[in-house]
């Protein structure tokens, strides 16, 4: 299967190691095989090696190293924070850290509705069989 995602000028990736975790970043310019310029808007421009980025589907058109302000326009008209929220990479991100930050009653109140569900799909199943068989 060929790759899809490349590195390259305006690519967004989500970092995955390290002080900026979780944070989706944009590739601004490329400084040698290891590493890339990236930016964000609520981050300073920094080198990131190549190991701690993962690459997602999301492009944005933009010039080598462009201004903050021409970063924060093009991510604004790319629509990039929405588009990630409606991935399903990104739906998944955030249940995740919706469960991470539960509580320990939280937990036990999504037990309890949990088996209380499984008990209703469990008495409709029967119906159901029943309807069938008779």
């Amino acid at each position: 299967m060929p790759f899809k995602r490349y590195v390259e000028i305006g690519r967004v990736a989500l970092v995955n190691y390290g002080k900026d975790y979780g944070k989706l970043v944009v590739i601004v310019d490329v400084v040698d095989q290891n590493r890339a310029l990236v930016d964000a808007p609520d981050m300073v421009r920094s080198q990131m090696n190549f190991k701690r980025l993962t690459l997602t589907d999301i492009k944005i058109d933009i010039n080598r190293v462009p201004k903050k302000k021409t970063l924060i326009d093009a991510m604004e008209k790319a629509d990039v924070k929405n588009k990630w929220e409606n991935s399903s990479w990104g739906r998944k991100l955030i249940v995740q850290k919706r469960r991470a930050s539960l509580n320990d009653f939280d937990r036990f109140k999504l037990m309890l509705a949990k088996i209380k569900r499984a008990g209703i799909v469990r008495q409709e199943l029967a119906k159901l069989e029943k309807e069938t068989a008779a």
